[in-house]
């Protein structure tokens, strides 16, 4: 069935009111883009601070309407709404439905982290190469979370959590997820033979997708999911941090405290170029610590020092 499509430009002063008054009228979906992606010169969002959500200064919104919408009587219920914003600039067409998870799974292939790891769309076939017993395999649907596994940074630590496991050093153990997503990280821990995950994240959505897809791979009882302030106490053998550097800088401390002596810390969510000021950040707690480079990103790694 197709929808009618609104679609106008504004500022990010303006947006509030605008997706407000679309909301009002019975708007079934609104997204927010960067209007000068059009022109070549889109400007990207990588360091967003904690709880912050940054948009463009100039947007594009684009509105989902019922089939069959009138434009003119749409046009007159958003004036009459909030008649000091400027419906001049809105345009219309029509746009037709699809199969939208069968889009997510045309985009997202089964990927390959490591010797072990696989990462495989929910519902999508299994590679061959898959189907041995010793492959660690998380069916995943991020729904509305950061974490398919195509992102470097959430590569970089899969590639790390394979290896450990390769070296023995996450059979049975404990693992910790700061900033879990999808749960993506704390789900192939459990893969690969860690006995129990914890998955902390500031997003509610984040611990809703994480407990889906852990109850989707049958590991929903190894995995508990909290927030940062209601994180069980003690410390972890295993953890990793894939979040932004400027959060990995503020909260250091807090992640140092988790790693028990001994154990082994993985950061991402990292530039390079990011990497100097962390390495300063973590070199009291952690010794050992090395650089993985994938693309324009980076990974830390290193094991907590036992003084």
């Amino acid at each position: 069935m197709p929808y009618l499509e609104l679609s106008l430009s504004c500022t990010e002063d303006e947006q509030p009111r605008y997706e407000r008054a679309l909301d009002d009228v019975g708007a079934l979906a609104v997204t927010l883009l960067d209007a000068d992606a059009d022109t070549g010169n889109e400007h990207a969002i990588l360091e967003p601070g904690v709880g912050e959500t940054p948009l463009w200064r100039m947007l594009r919104l684009n509105a989902l309407f019922a089939h069959g919408t009138d434009p003119l009587m749409l046009l007159a219920a958003l004036e009459a709404f909030d008649p000091a914003l400027d419906w001049s600039r809105a345009s219309f067409r029509t746009v037709e439905d699809q199969d939208w998870e069968r889009a997510w799974m045309d985009q997202y292939v089964p990927l390959r982290f490591g010797a072990r790891t696989w990462i495989v769309p929910w519902n999508a076939p299994l590679p061959d190469e898959a189907e041995g017993t010793d492959a660690a395999v998380v069916r995943l649907d991020p729904g509305l979370a950061f974490g398919s596994g195509t992102h470097p940074t959430t590569s970089l630590c899969l590639q790390w959590l394979d290896a450990l496991a390769a070296a023995g050093e996450l059979q049975g153990r404990r693992v910790l997820d700061y900033g879990c997503g999808s749960g993506i990280l704390a789900l192939a821990a459990l893969k690969l033979g860690a006995a129990h995950a914890v998955g902390i994240d500031n997003d509610p959505q984040a611990l809703l997708a994480s407990r889906d897809n852990a109850d989707r791979n049958a590991v929903g009882a190894q995995l508990e999911v909290a927030t940062p302030q209601a994180t069980p106490p003690g410390r972890f053998p295993v953890v990793v941090a894939n979040i932004l550097a400027s959060a990995l800088d503020a909260l250091a401390e807090p992640i140092a405290e988790r790693v028990e002596p001994g154990g082994r810390l993985a950061l991402s969510g990292i530039l390079d170029g990011q990497q100097e000021e962390l390495l300063r950040r973590y070199r009291p707690w952690f010794e050992a610590l090395a650089v993985t480079h994938e693309g324009d990103w980076v990974r830390i790694d290193g094991v907590r020092r036992r003084d």
